[in-house]
Parts: C-alpha cells; structure tokens; sequence
C-alpha cells in the first residue's frame, strides 16, 4: 500500500478558499478508480508554519499512484491548484 500526502498552502488563506480547494479536490472523489482512500483536511489551527488542507490519498501500488497523476480527472484539477496555492508539498512512502 502506498501513502501520498500533500499539503497546499494557499495565496489567499482564508477559510472560504481552503475550502474551495477542499471542494475541487473531492471533485476527484469516485472518479479515479485508482485511489483506494482518500481523506481532506481543512487546517484548524492558525500559526505561520501550517499549511491550509491536506490531502491524504492510498493506492495499492506505486505503478497505480503514478496512472492516477496522469488520469484525466486528475489533470483536470491540477490548474486550480496550482493557482491558488503558494506552496505545495508531498510525501509519498509504502508500508
């Protein structure tokens, strides 16, 4: 199984665009048949280090993670995020 975490740390950080974001990334929710679980988080506690959502996403392999990057829902929403994000982060690791 492997784990892909993001974290998206926003231009404008205010609650109402976290959970824009929020909301495009679980546009992809049922659509990549790929992505075995998927968790978004909205940030709770302000501070200058935290970011604002993040994404939390298994696959059952790294060959399945890496055709959900390519997928077409996927592409789709990449745009957005890269727009309004000022930072963005991942892991990715196999238990």
């Amino acid at each position: 199984m492997v784990t892909h975490i993001v974290l998206f740390k926003l231009h404008d950080r205010s609650s109402a665009n976290a959970q824009k974001l929020r909301d495009a990334l679980e546009s992809m929710r049922g659509k990549i048949s790929q992505i075995k679980h998927m968790e978004i988080g909205v940030n709770m506690v302000e501070s200058a280090r935290a970011y604002d959502v993040a994404l939390t996403q298994k696959f059952d392999s790294l060959v399945a993670m890496q055709e959900y990057q390519t997928h077409p829902v996927h592409q789709a929403v990449l745009p957005y995020l890269r727009e309004v994000s000022a930072s963005i982060v991942a892991v990715d690791y196999e238990l």
